[in-house]
């Protein structure tokens, strides 16, 4: 049992001694639609993944002028996302794609 107990310190010890993997930060940053269109889906994926990741809005919708904060807490540690946006169908503005360093950004504007 003493055996048990030393193991079980030595073990609890040696796990707060190794240093802490660093974690990746969320990536915040405020979304602005500049547009006259109702955005209804956007979509970020990280430089190089080769398909969309889930729509970020969900059941969310970002109205013409409108603003959301958007916050990526994906769990990588990189900076360069493509991301998409689609608007609401009739609109007449194309689904639009842009690079973004997100580490960076504080604000993005989607504009006609």
């Amino acid at each position: 049992m003493r055996m048990l107990l030393k193991l079980a310190v030595a073990t609890v010890v040696a796990a707060s001694v190794i240093p802490a993997v660093a974690q990746a930060e969320d990536l915040v940053f405020t979304l602005k639609n500049g547009t006259t269109s109702v955005l209804t889906n956007f979509y970020a994926s990280p430089v190089g993944v080769d398909q969309w990741e889930d729509d970020i809005f969900g059941r969310d919708t970002l109205g013409a002028g409108e603003s959301m904060q958007i916050t990526i807490a994906d769990g990588r540690s990189v900076c360069q996302y493509d991301m998409r946006f689609e608007f609401e169908e009739g609109s007449d503005l194309d689904t639009t794609e842009d690079k973004q360093n997100l580490c960076e950004l504080g604000e993005y504007t989607i504009h006609e």
